[in-house]
């Protein structure tokens, strides 16, 4: 009989914007698949979110959206710890901490920072430049041995890593070590319109994106002018076929079709039936979530427990590691 101890996953998601399809199938479900085999910290980043000006009003919405989303897909708040990064006061301070063993050129080479910055010209703000050790103190707070990300976030948990590392040699050991985590399952999930591009949360206001609470009326019309190419074969050809393969991508994650299977479905078939068919499978997975998310946001003081709950067993952890990171630099203990 196995009796290793759990091990420990820390992630998070900006309520910067509404979730997606792609957050859908890229993370959530797959940390609804984790979540009977290890101890899982579910967060709302919503200190991240404010490096861009946000609407104060609307990221109070999508962070109440976030957490009823979280529910609906699957996540259990008895087997998960769900929290507001912002209900947690340890994660800015280890922050600070963690700030002060980061080196310049580390932050500078960020990637992300350059991306944001050059989207963001009128805003090059402080927090934008720092905020990967914020990311930093999120994981190391809570002694993560794994932290779910795609290709694009691996440089985070590098860095996460760097630190944490620095801090053991100075100190003695101090942080586990954090490892980036890819799920085996799981599809990462392009935009409609530009299918070599990521679906993002940035793009939800045109035909590229659809999010987990659209309307199928929505849902149907994007899928319907989703970019394709010139031919009328369906197959699996994302070099030379990005939009198809993006498409069937998507309907194998909604349908558990194989690209064989969906190839042979569709053979002698135009790609307006195929869209068609696209548009209805996503309807259908996303309806039970919105059905869900619209049922628990009617139950506020259900998800205030939740977070509240969340963020209290989310302190307990995080205050024991602060306190040995504040003991360990030379500050007199309360």
């Amino acid at each position: 009989m196995d009796t290793a101890p759990k091990k420990r996953i820390f992630s998070g998601i900006k309520p910067s914007g509404d979730l997606t399809l792609g957050s859908y199938i890229g993370a959530l479900r797959n940390w609804v698949a984790l979540q009977d085999d290890f101890n899982c910290l579910y967060c709302i980043v919503d200190m991240h979110a404010i490096t861009v000006r946000q609407e104060p009003a609307a990221l109070r919405r999508r962070t109440l959206e976030q957490i009823a989303q979280y529910v609906a897909c699957g996540l259990n708040p008895q087997k998960n710890i769900i929290y507001i990064q912002s209900h947690v006061p340890a994660h800015a301070e280890l922050s600070w901490v963690l700030g002060c063993y980061t080196m310049f050129g580390e932050l500078s080479r960020m990637t992300q920072f350059k991306d944001k910055s050059r989207k963001n010209a009128d805003n090059i703000n402080a927090g934008l430049f720092t905020y990967p050790v914020l990311m930093a103190a999120d994981i190391l707070l809570y002694q993560a041995d794994l932290v779910p990300v795609g290709d694009d976030q691996k440089q985070h948990v590098e860095i996460a890593r760097d630190i944490a590392g620095r801090f053991n040699q100075v100190y003695s050991p101090t942080f586990t070590l954090p490892e980036p985590f890819i799920p085996k399952t799981g599809a990462r999930i392009m935009s409609l319109q530009e299918p070599l591009n990521k679906m993002s949360k940035s793009e939800q206001d045109g035909d590229g994106c659809i999010c987990l609470l659209d309307n199928p009326d929505d849902i149907m019309r994007r899928f319907k002018r989703a970019v394709t190419d010139s031919e009328t074969r369906v197959a699996f050809d994302p070099e030379n076929k990005p939009g198809i393969s993006n498409l069937m991508t998507i309907y194998s994650c909604a349908t558990g079709k194989t690209f064989d299977e969906i190839t042979a479905e569709f053979d002698g078939h135009g790609y307006g039936d195929f869209k068609l068919a696209v548009g209805e499978s996503v309807v259908e997975l996303l309806r039970p979530i919105r059905e869900k998310t619209a049922d628990l946001l009617n139950n506020k003081d259900y998800l205030a427990k939740i977070y509240r709950d969340g963020a209290a067993r989310a302190s307990n952890l995080a205050r024991k590691t602060l306190d040995k990171v504040y003991r360990k630099v030379g500050f007199v203990g309360k």
